[in-house]
């Protein structure tokens, strides 16, 4: 099973593509990550559609069976929540047109499900994906280590 985790922003979208052979949940492997980002500079439109392109071919490229996006839950910074939310749309859209069954989590939950704890701090989500991945080395980029948490919190909510 393959599951594309996706962290939205407008700026930066963090994505993940983890995979899980059989019944054992400890044998995750990480397939693929990185970030889709946008020029700050273009507008809004056509940032969205550089999004929509790009995801498009990370869904072609990997064939997730399907996808964990992180949801709008809180936002301190109230000028970053509508293009946020704008981003997760186009990034929902692109999951629908590919047929992909979609999740949502919050990251309170998403928190609670990888250290048992829903207020855990950053560095403790990353220990945890490192433990799940079995490796000390994770991508520098935060959103891209939130999809990594996201994709993971839903391989364990299904089982």
């Amino acid at each position: 099973m393959k599951i594309l985790g996706i962290d939205p922003g407008m700026a930066i979208v963090g994505y993940s593509v983890i995979e899980i052979s059989g019944a054992n949940e400890d044998n995750i492997k990480l397939i693929a990550s990185g970030s889709l980002q946008t020029n700050k500079n273009l507008e809004d439109s056509k940032r969205l559609l550089e999004i929509f392109n790009d995801l498009s071919i990370i869904v072609e490229t990997y064939k997730p069976d399907c996808a964990s996006v992180e949801n709008l839950f809180f936002f301190k910074n109230q000028k970053t929540v509508i293009p946020v939310a704008e981003a997760r749309g186009v990034i929902l859209t692109v999951l629908e047109k590919f047929n992909i069954p979609t999740y949502s989590y919050t990251p309170m939950e998403v928190k609670q499900v990888l250290t048992g704890y829903g207020r855990a701090d950053k560095k403790e989500v990353e220990q945890m994906v490192k433990i799940a991945l079995n490796t000390e080395v994770l991508p520098k980029l935060d959103d891209t280590v939130d999809s990594i948490a996201i994709a993971i919190c839903h391989l364990r909510n299904i089982r």
